[in-house]
C-alpha cells in the first residue's frame, strides 16, 4: 500500500560520488513520494567537516537530474523544510542540544579515541557487544569544570535510558524489538561542535516533516537509538523501512572490488539513465509483471511498500546490459545520436569525426541493433566511413575460404547504381552461393568485422548489410571488394 502525501527524502554525505547503492535509495525513496503524490526531499548530510567536499555536492546533483530524480526541495531550491544542508541548521539543533543537556538526558564526554578504543578490544576479548563504557556518565559537575578547564573538549553523548523495549513496524521487514541494554549511549555531538549522524538525521527528520525514511538495512541498528533520541525531544518520528542489501556477483555486498560502480563512471562509460533506473528499480522490489522497460512515472504509478522485498538483491552486470539495450531500442534516432555525439575515444577520435554530418541519422538507424554501449558504435564508425578498410582475424579467415574469384565475379556484378538486392541477386546467379555462403564473406569484405565472442551476441551477424550499403556508398563498396580480390591473390601468391 502507499500512504496519502508522503514526504520522503534523500539524505546523502558529501564524501564521495553517488554509486548503485545509494542511488536504488534516493530512487525507492522518490518513487514513494511520487507515488503517493506527495514530495520528495534532498538534505545534504555535510557535518563531517573533514571528509565533506563541495565538488561531490555539484556532482550528486548533477548526477540526480541526469536520472530524473528531480525533488521538491533542496539545493537550489530552498523551501519551508530547508537548509537543505546539515552545516546550516546548527540554530536548530543548538537549543535542542542544551535542552537534552538541561534535562540529564545528555553529558559531556572526555573519553579520548585511544580509550574507546581500548574498551572496545576488552568487551570483545570477553565476548561481550562493543559498546560505550559509561565512563562520564557519572561524572559530578566540578569534574567537569577540571576537564573542560584543562582544554579537553568533549563530545554530548544521549544516555540510553536502561531496561526499556523500542518496538516499531518496519516498512519491509514487519515487527521490530530491541532492547535499550544492548545499547550504548551513543554521540550525538561531536567535539568540534558539530550534529554527529544519530543526531542530525534523526532531528531533521522530524523537523523536515520526513513521514517515510526508506534506507538500507545497514541502519537497521540506528532505528532504536534515533527512535530514542526524537522521543525524548518530544518529535514525531518518521515510519523507517529497511532495504535489502544488494550483492555483488559473488555474493557479497556490493562493491568497488566485485562490481559496484559510481553513477558518474556508468554515465561516462554510456549507459543511459533509463537503463540505470529501470536495473535499480527491479533490485529489491517484486516487478516480474511488468517485464519491460518503464519511464520513471509508470515505475511510480506501479510503486507498492508491499512488494519490496526482505532477501539481499543481487546487482548482475548483464542485466544492466539488458536494460541498456531496452533503453536504446527505446529511443529515437536522433535521441541516440545525441547520446552518441561529443564522445571520444582512445583513438583520439570522436564519433562526429568519422561520421559525414548528412549521413548521422541513417548510421545510427543503421547499426542500432547492434550497438550497446558508444563505444560498438565507434567501432562501426571506423568500420564503415574509413577509407582504408580493414579485416579482423575472422573476417579474414572469411574472406580467403571465399576466394579471389569470388570477389572478382562481386566487382563484375557491381554497379554504381545498383541497389543491394540486384546486386546480390546477379552475384548468386553468377557464383551459384546462397544465404550465409554468399552474405557472410561479403559482409567480411563490406564492414572488416564478423562474430566477436567477446562483445556478446549483438555482434554475432552485425547490421543488416542492406541498411550499410547506402552508407558505405559505391566507390567505397568497389574500393573493398577490391581489397578483398587483392588479400586472396596475394595470399596465394
Amino acid at each position: 500500500m502507499i500512504p496519502s502525501a508522503p514526504v520522503t527524502r534523500f539524505a546523502p554525505s558529501p564524501t564521495g560520488e553517488l554509486h548503485l547503492g545509494n542511488v536504488r535509495t534516493a530512487l525507492f525513496n522518490w518513487l514513494l513520494a511520487r507515488a503517493g503524490k506527495g514530495r520528495f526531499l534532498l538534505r545534504i548530510e555535510d557535518t563531517d567537516r573533514e571528509r565533506s567536499e563541495e565538488r561531490f555536492v555539484g556532482q550528486l546533483v548533477e548526477d540526480l537530474r541526469w536520472l530524473g530524480l528531480d525533488w521538491d526541495e533542496g539545493p537550489e531550491r530552498e523551501g519551508a523544510a530547508g537548509p537543505c544542508r546539515q552545516s546550516a541548521r546548527d540554530d536548530l539543533y543548538r537549543p535542542l542540544f542544551e535542552r537534552l543537556e538541561a534535562a540529564g538526558l545528555a553529558y559531556p564526554c572526555f573519553c579520548t579515541p585511544e580509550a574507546l578504543a581500548r574498551a572496545r578490544t576488552a568487551q570483545m576479548a570477553d565476548g561481550r557487544p562493543p559498546r560505550y563504557p559509561g565512563t562520564c556518565a557519572r561524572l559530578t559537575p566540578e569534574q567537569r569544570a577540571e576537564r573542560l578547564a584543562e582544554g579537553r573538549r568533549p563530545t554530548l553523548r544521549f544516555r540510553v535510558p536502561p531496561g526499556r523495549e523500542i518496538g516499531f513496524e518496519d516498512l519491509v521487514r514487519g515487527p521490530q524489538v530491541f532492547a535499550s541494554d544492548d545499547i550504548g549511549d551513543f554521540v550525538i555531538r561531536r567535539a568540534d561542535g558539530s550534529a554527529a549522524f544519530f543526531f542530525g538525521n534523526a532531528v531533521d527528520d522530524a523537523l523536515m516533516g520526513v513521514t517515510h525514511v526508506l534506507r538500507g538495512e545497514d541502519h537497521l541498528a540506528n532505528t532504536p537509538r534515533q527512535l530514542l533520541l526524537l522521543e525524548a525531544l518530544e518529535l514525531v518520528a518518521p515510519a523507517y523501512g529497511h532495504l535489502p542489501l544488494i550483492l555483488g556477483e559473488d555474493g557479497a555486498p556490493l562493491s568497488k572490488r566485485n562490481g559496484s560502480e559510481t553513477i558518474r563512471a556508468l554515465r561516462d562509460t554510456g549507459y543511459l539513465p533509463a537503463a540505470i533506473v529501470n536495473h535499480l528499480a527491479r533490485l529489491g522490489q517484486a516487478l516480474a509483471d511488468d517485464p519491460g522497460l518503464l519511464s520513471l512515472e509508470v515505475l511510480a504509478a506501479r510503486f507498492d511498500l508491499d512488494r519490496l522485498g526482505r532477501s539481499p538483491a543481487r546487482h548482475d552486470p548483464q542485466q544492466l546490459l539488458h536494460w541498456q539495450k531496452a533503453a536504446i531500442a527505446a529511443a529515437t534516432d536522433a535521441e541516440l545520436w545525441d547520446w552518441l555525439r561529443g564522445r571520444c575515444f582512445a583513438d583520439g577520435h570522436c564519433i562526429e569525426d568519422l561520421v559525414p554530418p548528412e549521413r548521422a541519422l541513417e548510421f545510427v538507424h543503421a547499426v542500432r541493433d547492434n550497438i550497446t554501449l558508444p563505444v560498438d558504435a565507434h567501432v562501426w564508425a571506423g568500420d564503415l566511413f574509413a577509407e582504408t578498410g580493414h579485416h579482423a582475424p575472422d573476417a579474414r579467415a572469411e574472406i580467403l575460404a571465399a576466394g579471389a574469384g569470388f570477389f572478382a565475379q562481386a566487382l563484375a556484378c557491381f554497379d554504381a547504381g545498383s541497389g543491394f538486392r540486384d546486386f546480390t541477386r546477379d552475384l548468386s546467379a553468377a557464383t551459384g552461393r546462397k544465404g550465409r555462403a554468399l552474405y557472410l564473406p561479403l559482409r567480411a569484405a563490406l564492414t572488416g568485422e564478423l562474430a566477436d565472442p567477446e562483445r556478446g551476441s549483438l555482434w554475432r551477424e552485425g547490421p543488416e548489410l542492406g541498411r550499410l550499403w547506402p552508407l558505405l556508398g559505391p566507390e567505397r563498396i568497389a574500393r573493398r571488394l577490391r581489397l578483398a580480390r587483392d588479400v586472396c591473390l596475394n595470399e596465394r601468391e
